[in-house]
């Protein structure tokens, strides 16, 4: 796969809620994101005009069905609903969803799934595979650890964003973490995304009067980095 992106088609009723996830995607390295849409038709058009690698689809769609369109795609898909009746998981996972996580979960947790999803890629990316790699995709698709239960690798440069996060008495933005530190945005906003995954630290939109939602993160109480 290189160093090429997986592009990600977020599905969400709710404009906000699919802001938030596409926020965490856009967060990951490795991911981005294509498309975040509100109904399976703008979904459909979509994916009529962009290749996608993943879609994050929830269930209930103003015209439809999440699981039609999980069974119509030739793509992966993973379904990010509030949807717990026991036919319609069984029908999401027939139609082919990789992952069922249900609303409302920590960010954490679909940082862990994406990047499970990423190392499945990577794992399945040769043209022939052993039974051993198999095994070890299968099992990326399903962490057994608890949300936040990664570990960061000791880095001063983590230390030095998490501490500016944690001393700030409001949520910061990428860019504010990269003036407070002396970092690179880019930098900063790779930290912030490996300290969400591991629970330490929690992102969210922040809504302006006008343009697209900048993410900001905070500190999660009691959280080990």
């Amino acid at each position: 796969m290189g160093a090429v992106d997986l592009n990600v088609l977020v599905v969400d009723d709710d404009f906000r809620v699919a802001n938030l996830h596409a926020g965490i995607v856009s967060a990951l390295p490795g991911f981005a994101v294509g498309a975040a849409v509100n109904t399976l038709s703008s979904a459909r058009s979509a994916i009529e005009v962009t290749r996608f690698d993943l879609a994050l689809v929830d269930v209930y769609l103003p015209d439809g069905s999440g699981v039609d369109l999980v069974r119509e795609i030739g793509f992966d898909a993973m379904m990010l609903t509030a949807a717990t009746e026991a036919d319609t998981v069984r029908s999401a996972l027939t139609a082919g969803a990789l992952a069922y996580l249900v609303k409302p979960f920590d960010h954490s947790a679909l940082a862990m799934r994406l990047a499970g999803y990423a190392r499945y890629r990577r794992l399945l990316s040769a043209s022939v595979v052993t039974a051993r790699d198999i095994d070890a995709a299968v099992e990326a698709l399903r962490p057994s650890g608890a949300a936040g239960s990664a570990v960061v690798p000791a880095s001063p440069t983590k230390d030095l964003v998490l501490q500016a996060v944690r001393t700030s008495p409001t949520p910061m933005s990428a860019a504010e973490v990269s003036t407070r530190t002396g970092v690179s945005r880019a930098t900063a906003q790779r930290y912030l995304a490996t300290l969400v995954a591991t629970g330490a630290l929690r992102m969210q939109l922040r809504y302006g009067s006008t343009g697209r939602p900048e993410q900001e993160y905070s500190a999660v109480p009691g959280a080990r980095p």
